[in-house]
């Protein structure tokens, strides 16, 4: 073989070798970009969060590139301004904000406006830029601060349905790093790049909303549901307490079963209308049964959604009972200042009228023998005008005029002088199988008011009880000194305060919510129930109790009886000037120490200023957590403890905390109520008598006295 020939064989086979080292390369670049796509397609279609894909973007990049160092920014269209949510660092420090940042802009920096930089003009231009040699003059600038060191520089623009969404930045050391291969290769895979930064934002943006209006809905004082196929497939909390159906038994519920609908065509029409997506929003009142069967005035609004791609209805269900109670009770005072204006002038008219009938027959008796005949037909005519001025009365009472003056009056002589009455003996005569009695507190506050107006009203009520009665029953009626703590909700709501209450219950036929509701209007008992009288007893009733600044309360249950409660503002007389008489001599106080706990400034005063006129040594605090700190440095004989204290921790709390450190501790509770159950807890756990507010001197003291002397 010729040198020629050799030299010819060698060159082919150099040739060869360097085409198939290209193939090779080409073939590692192409199993390199494969790859790429390949780890960046898993991070699109498995990963969800924001930052996990970011770091896979930055991983992958940096792994299956040639570059040292990546970062992706983010447009922010409403600045016009790139900002960063990922970049590599050379200390493996990795800089990676979270998707609710990104979302919420919160603590983000922003670099470059459109145009500005090397990210700036790929965003402005939609293509690649490319920067060889960062040290010539250019459009790049670096921070004096950077740690990385930037030869080459790459910045690829991410496009999402033809608008630039972001930026994917690649950097080398070393200039003229970066290919046309390579430009080529990164433009492919920022496609990939932009579709699993796009899908995970969105991902992070609906489950953002998603906690942002979970959150909502169940903060909500409305009971919030999506109804689907005509059962809830969603509910809140408040919902689910409103009906008392846990979600999974609401899932089993029409939703119509749950409204009490039947009666009412016009509900009927709306919840049909409702649920046929009739009308894209309804509101309307009705009432909710729940669980329980207890019927809730509620007010509904709806609107017609898309739930899990199908039609649905998302309704609000507020409660609307207080405000129903509420206007009622304002329709019925109005209704009865109403009627009492037409009673007071009917009065006023009659009263002229009933001179004559009243007055008249007692002149013509004086004046004709009393064998005559007349006599009788004249004294029908007299006592049929006295029982029409009786009713003129009752009609003055309702216009809150037959009330001039008050005085000081005590209940218990009110009960006392009924039943010495005439009224009393006709009942005991027509009634002889009913049986009154009666339970008069002893050391009953007085009260201001009119004792003839007083007793009319007592007269009433228990014609009411022995009406309401078919043969046989029992009357009770009871006085007691009631404190009350806070405004309460009653049958009207009653104000904090100190009142007297008298108590007339009866074991009879009791009374409806529909009946109690109108119970005070004239005539309706008489009218409704078919009962006897002018119709204007409870009426009157009613009259009184405002007269006296007092409040009502009603209990009643069908077929046990019904108890009226008359709350009357307690008129007290602080009689302290006595306290070193002989009768206090058995509970007065030989200097021991006296906690009182009570976060009401004026019995404290009260309870304090008792004490020390007995002889005790006596501190106060205002709060159960001041008295647990006060306890902790300071050593009392005895604590007279409030039970209901608010805000803070109440009498059994404070009690609680405070034999952890002083087991031995003793007390003595003091409440407006009778023995609760917390009282008789704190009494299991030590606390000695519970003496019911408010308490006179001589309770007070015997309670401590008693306490203290125990062994």
């Amino acid at each position: 073989m010729t040198e020629n020939k050799i030299k010819k064989l060698e060159y082919q086979n150099k040739f060869l070798r360097e085409h198939i080292r290209e193939v090779q390369n080409r073939f590692e670049d192409k199993i390199a970009e494969l790859s790429m796509v390949s780890e960046i397609g898993t991070a699109l279609f498995h990963i969800n969060n924001f930052a996990e894909v970011c770091q896979v973007i930055l991983d992958v990049t940096i792994k299956n590139t040639i570059a040292q160092n990546c970062s992706i920014m983010l447009m922010d269209y409403e600045k016009n301004s790139l900002f960063l949510v990922a970049a590599t660092d050379p200390a493996k420090n990795n800089f990676i904000l979270n998707g609710k940042n990104v979302l919420s802009k919160e603590g983000v920096r922003y670099y470059f406006k459109t145009g500005q930089g090397v990210a700036g003009h790929a965003i402005l231009k939609k293509k690649p830029v490319l920067i060889q040699n960062t040290k010539k003059p250019s459009s790049y600038t670096a921070s004096p601060k950077s740690p990385i060191k930037i030869g080459s520089l790459l910045s690829i623009p991410l496009i999402i349905e033809g608008k630039p969404f972001g930026v994917l930045n690649l950097s080398h050391a070393n200039l003229n790093v970066f290919s046309s291969n390579d430009i080529n290769f990164l433009k492919i895979i920022a496609n990939f790049v932009s579709l699993s930064l796009y899908s995970a934002l969105n991902y992070e943006k609906l489950q953002y909303s998603e906690e942002k209006y979970r959150a909502l809905s169940e903060s909500s004082n409305d009971g919030i549901s999506i109804i689907q196929d005509g059962v809830s497939v969603y509910a809140n909390k408040k919902y689910q307490n409103m009906t008392g159906y846990k979600l999974e038994e609401l899932k089993e519920i029409p939703f119509q079963k749950l409204l009490d609908i039947l009666d009412t065509p016009n509900d009927i029409d709306h919840v049909n209308s409702l649920l046929d997506f009739k009308s894209p929003h309804t509101q309307f009142e009705t009432k909710l049964i729940n669980r329980d069967n207890k019927k809730i005035d509620v007010e509904i609004n709806s609107s017609v959604i898309f739930y899990s791609y199908r039609k649905a209805i998302i309704i609000s269900v507020r409660d609307i009972n207080d405000r129903k109670t509420m206007e009622n009770k304002l329709q019925q005072a109005e209704k009865m200042e109403a009627i009492g204006e037409l009673a007071g002038g009917v009065a006023h008219d009659l009263n002229n009228i009933l001179s004559g009938l009243v007055s008249y027959p007692e002149l013509l008796l004086m004046d004709i023998p009393k064998n005559s005949p007349m006599r009788k037909s004249i004294l029908l005519i007299q006592k049929s005008g006295e029982k029409a001025s009786s009713i003129v009365h009752d009609l003055l009472i309702l216009a809150r005029r037959g009330f001039s003056s008050a005085k000081e009056l005590n209940l218990n002589q009110i009960v006392l002088d009924y039943m010495k009455s005439n009224e009393y003996q006709k009942l005991e005569l027509y009634y002889p199988e009913i049986h009154i009695d009666k339970d008069l507190a002893s050391n009953l506050w007085e009260t201001m008011g009119s004792n003839v107006t007083l007793l009319k009203t007592l007269v009433n009520l228990v014609s009411n009880a022995a009406e309401s009665m078919s043969d046989k029953g029992i009357i009770f009626i009871s006085t007691e000194n009631k404190h009350i703590d806070k405004r309460t909700k009653a049958y009207e709501y009653i104000k904090k305060g100190d009142y007297v209450v008298l108590t007339v219950s009866d074991t009879g036929a009791g009374f409806s919510q529909r009946h109690i509701e109108k119970i005070f209007e004239p005539f309706y008992i008489k009218k409704a129930l078919g009962k006897a009288g002018s119709g204007l007893g409870m009426a009157v009733v009613w009259g009184t109790v405002k007269d006296h600044n007092g409040y009502i309360d009603i209990k009643s249950t069908q077929g046990k009886g019904t108890s009226f409660m008359l709350y009357f503002p307690a008129h007290k007389k602080r009689q302290l000037s006595n306290a070193h008489s002989p009768s206090y001599d058995n509970y007065s106080g030989k200097g021991e120490s006296i906690l009182i706990v009570d976060d009401v400034d004026e019995q404290r005063k009260i309870a304090s200023e008792i004490l020390n006129k007995l002889g005790y040594s006596v501190a106060s605090e205002s709060s159960g957590a001041r008295a647990v700190n006060y306890l902790k440095s300071n050593s009392v004989d005895l604590i007279l403890l409030d039970m209901i204290m608010d805000p803070g921790i109440d009498g059994l709390e404070t009690y609680k905390r405070i034999i952890k450190f002083n087991p031995h501790q003793k007390a003595i509770m003091a409440s407006g109520f009778s023995e609760t159950d917390k009282v008789k807890e704190a009494q299991k756990l030590g606390v000695g008598y519970c003496i019911k507010k408010p308490y006179s001197i001589e309770s007070l003291g015997m309670a401590i006295r008693a306490e203290l002397d125990k062994k």
